[in-house]
């Protein structure tokens, strides 16, 4: 009986390396991010590439090294049953000051084509929630990232 107990708790929880990614700061930030451009029902191009050239500058890793980040990043989202163990993986590698400014990173896949859906910015809400960033430095990134994609279009 305990045989067919752990046999069935491992058919519901498999580890594999996608959720083992899920612990690598980069890819937890990759997968909150994909989330972000999921929320609205669709990713288009452009949330893609943004998405990538954000974990190039923000994180300094090669853009080839980028796809693969935000490929394994969609896998472990794709995986997850929630937000949190992406967020307690930043938690415990990110200050106070670099989780603000990963929310900003959210407003900026947001802003990539210059509407802010509902769900996005649900979604935005709940991470900085669990992230532990005020609702007054939400907002703040809010209006950086809009100001900044207001100056793109220009």
């Amino acid at each position: 009986m305990f045989d067919t107990l752990k046999d069935f708790l491992r058919s519901i929880a498999p580890i594999d390396d996608a959720r083992s990614a899920g612990d690598d700061p980069v890819i937890a930030a990759a997968a909150l991010l994909h989330h972000v451009c999921e929320a609205d029902g669709a990713v288009s191009a452009q949330e893609r590439i943004r998405l990538q050239s954000l974990l190039v500058e923000a994180y300094g890793i090669e853009p080839a090294r980028a796809v693969e980040v935000v490929a394994a990043g969609r896998e472990a989202d794709q995986d997850a049953v929630d937000l949190f163990r992406f967020t307690q993986v930043l938690m415990q590698h990110l200050s106070e000051t670099e989780r603000v400014r990963f929310v900003e990173l959210l407003w900026e896949v947001v802003f990539v084509d210059g509407t802010v859906h509902e769900l996005e910015d649900n979604v935005v809400w709940r991470i900085s929630e669990l992230l532990g960033v005020s609702a007054r430095d939400r907002m703040l990134g809010k209006r950086e990232a809009a100001a900044r994609r207001q100056e793109r279009d220009v």
